[in-house]
C-alpha cells in the first residue's frame, strides 16, 4: 500500500461525526413559555373568565349573601365552596393568574422591546430599488432637475409638508431619503403593557388590603369605626358570621338625614323612595369637612368611600309643623321645628322637638311606638314657658277625644301636629376602603390612551432612491416605496399626496402599482 493510499485510509477512518443537536434546558423552555404571547392571551382569557364568575356569583362580601347561600342546592354549595367561587378574588388561583400574567407581560416586553427600539434608534436608511418595488405602496418617477441636490431638497420638503420627517443619506451616485412619521407607535404595545400592569396592581391592592364595613347614623350620632360582617363557609351546607370592627382615621358625625319619597302619603320603603341622603361632618387632624352622601352618589375621603346601604324602617320626622291654639282663645299659629331643634314664640315660650313616635303608645310614663308605620304619629316636645316652667307636651296628627290627658294644654297652648316630613330613624352607610382605586383609574386612563394611540395611529415609512441617468445629467430616476405597521389605506392616501407634492400633478397610486 502506497503512502498516499495509507493517508486516504487514515482520513477515511478518522472522520469526525456530526455534532448532536443540543436540546434546550428546562429553564430555557420555561422562560420561552412564560414570554409567549399565545400563553399570555390564554392567561388573560382565564382571568377574564374568573372575573365574570365573580360578577355572576354573589360573593361573601356582598350584603344578603346568607339568603343567597341558603337558596342554593347542596351540589351548588359544594362546588362553589370547593372551587372558591364565593370569594374568587381572594382565591389562590386568581392571585396566581394575576402574578403569572404580569410576569408574562414583563418577560414578553423584555424579549421584544429591543427589536422595536431599533425602529427608533437605528432606522433603515439605505435600501435597494428591487425591495422598494415590492412594498405595499410604490412608484417610479422620471424627473428633471438642475441637480441631484435640488431634487433631494424638493422631495424632502414635500415630505415635511405631508407630516413626514425626512433623513437624507448620500452614497456614491445615489441619494437615499427615508421619510417617516409615527415612529413612537412601534412602542405603543409596551404602553399597553404598563397600563395593564398598573390595573393589575390596583386590583391586587384592593383585594388584599381593602376593607368594607358599615355604620348606623342618625342626627347627632358619631362614629369612629366601622363594623364588618364576614361570611365564612365551614362546609357544604353551613357558614358562620364573623363580626369585627375597624377603626377609622377620622370621626364621622351625622348632622341630618333625608328621604325623598315618590308619594308623600306613602310609607318610607325602598320602592317608594327616589333618593335618601345623609349629611355628615368628618373631623380629623386637618379640621372639619362637610359631606353629603346620596343613594347613587357616594362620597370619597382619604381613600374611604361612603355609600348609602340601607335605612332603619322605623318612621321619624325630619321636621314638624305644629299648630298652636291659645288656651285663652285666639287665632291658632303654625310653628316649624327641625329635628332636635327648637323654636321660640313671640311671648317667650320655647318649644323643643325632643322625639317622634310613628305609632304612639304610652305605658305608664314611658312613651314608645307599637310599630314603625305612621299609624298614630305624634311628636314629643319640651315646652318652657316665659316664666321658666318646663313641661312635656305631645302633638298628635289625629284629633284626640276631649279631656284626653296627653292632649291637655301646656304653657297656655294646645298642640296639634299639622304636618311633618317623613324620614327613617337612621341611615346605614357602607364604608369601603379601597387603596387600589386611584391606581386602577390611572391604569384605565393609560390603557384607553395607549389603545387609542396604537389602533388609530401607525408608523408610516416611505423611502426614495434618487439616481442620475447616464445620458443626461439633469434627468433622474426616483424610485419610491413605503410600508406601515397597520392601516395600509391611510398610507396610500398619504403616499398619493406626497407624489402630488413632488410632481405637482394629481396622482392615484394604489398598492403594488
Amino acid at each position: 500500500m502506497s503512502a498516499i493510499e495509507e493517508t486516504k485510509s487514515e482520513i477515511g477512518v478518522n472522520r469526525i461525526a456530526p455534532a448532536a443537536r443540543s436540546t434546550p434546558s428546562v429553564i430555557t423552555r420555561l422562560l420561552n413559555l412564560l414570554s409567549s404571547v399565545r400563553f399570555g392571551v390564554t392567561l388573560l382569557i382565564l382571568l377574564a373568565a374568573a372575573s365574570m364568575i365573580g360578577m355572576l356569583i354573589m360573593q361573601t362580601s356582598v350584603d344578603g349573601f346568607d339568603k343567597y347561600f341558603a337558596g342554593l342546592t347542596p351540589s351548588q354549595k359544594l362546588l362553589g365552596g370547593v372551587l372558591g367561587f364565593f370569594d374568587i378574588y381572594h382565591a389562590w388561583y386568581f392571585n396566581a393568574l394575576l402574578l403569572v400574567l404580569s410576569l408574562n407581560i414583563v418577560l414578553a416586553s423584555i424579549e421584544r422591546f429591543p427589536g422595536a427600539w431599533q425602529y427608533v434608534v437605528r432606522p433603515k436608511l439605505e435600501v435597494v430599488a428591487a425591495w422598494l418595488r415590492k412594498q405595499p405602496v410604490t412608484s417610479t418617477l422620471e424627473m428633471r432637475a438642475d441637480s441631484r441636490a435640488a431634487l433631494t431638497t424638493r422631495i424632502a420638503e414635500a415630505s415635511r409638508k405631508n407630516g413626514f420627517k425626512p433623513i437624507v443619506t448620500e452614497k456614491g451616485a445615489r441619494t437615499f431619503i427615508l421619510a417617516q412619521r409615527g415612529t413612537w407607535n412601534r412602542l405603543g404595545a409596551y404602553a399597553v403593557h404598563v397600563a395593564l400592569l398598573t390595573i393589575f396592581f390596583g386590583g391586587f391592592m384592593t383585594a388584599q388590603f381593602g376593607r368594607t364595613g358599615s355604620m348606623w347614623l342618625k342626627p347627632g350620632a358619631s362614629a369612629k369605626d366601622m363594623s364588618e360582617t364576614v361570611f365564612k363557609i365551614e362546609d357544604a351546607n353551613t357558614f358562620r358570621l364573623d363580626k369585627s370592627t375597624a377603626a377609622l382615621p377620622f370621626e364621622v358625625t351625622c348632622t341630618d338625614i333625608q328621604q325623598k319619597l315618590i308619594r308623600k302619603e306613602g310609607p318610607i320603603t325602598a320602592d317608594n323612595t327616589i333618593d335618601w341622603m345623609t349629611r355628615i361632618k368628618i373631623k380629623d387632624e386637618t379640621g372639619e369637612h362637610d359631606a353629603l352622601v346620596h343613594m347613587n352618589r357616594p362620597y370619597d375621603y382619604r381613600g374611604y368611600r361612603f355609600f348609602q346601604a340601607s335605612f332603619m324602617n322605623v318612621g321619624h320626622a325630619r321636621n314638624i309643623t305644629l299648630r298652636l291654639t291659645p288656651e285663652a282663645g285666639g287665632a291658632p299659629q303654625d310653628v316649624a321645628v327641625a329635628r332636635d331643634g327648637s323654636a321660640t314664640l313671640p311671648d317667650g315660650t320655647k318649644i323643643e322637638y325632643v322625639d317622634f313616635q310613628p305609632d304612639f303608645q304610652m305605658q305608664g310614663s314611658q312613651v314608645g311606638t307599637q310599630s314603625g308605620d305612621y299609624n298614630n304619629p305624634a311628636a314629643v316636645l319640651n315646652v318652657t314657658s316665659a316664666s321658666g316652667e318646663r313641661s312635656r307636651a305631645f302633638a298628635f296628627a289625629q284629633e284626640l277625644p276631649s279631656g284626653a290627658p296627653v292632649g291637655r294644654a301646656v304653657a297656655g297652648y294646645k298642640f296639634r301636629l299639622a304636618d311633618f316630613e317623613k324620614v327613617p330613624e337612621a341611615h346605614m352607610l357602607s364604608v369601603q376602603r379601597d387603596p387600589g382605586t386611584t391606581i386602577f383609574y390611572v391604569g384605565s386612563g393609560m390603557l384607553f390612551v395607549a389603545l387609542a394611540a396604537v389602533f388609530f395611529f401607525s408608523h408610516q415609512r416611505v423611502w426614495a432612491i434618487i439616481e442620475e441617468k447616464k445620458d443626461d445629467e439633469q434627468s433622474f430616476q426616483v424610485v419610491l416605496g413605503g410600508n406601515t405597521n397597520r392601516n395600509v389605506v391611510a398610507l396610500e392616501d398619504k403616499f398619493n399626496k406626497l407624489l402630488q407634492a413632488i410632481t405637482g400633478q394629481p396622482r392615484e397610486v394604489k398598492s403594488h402599482e
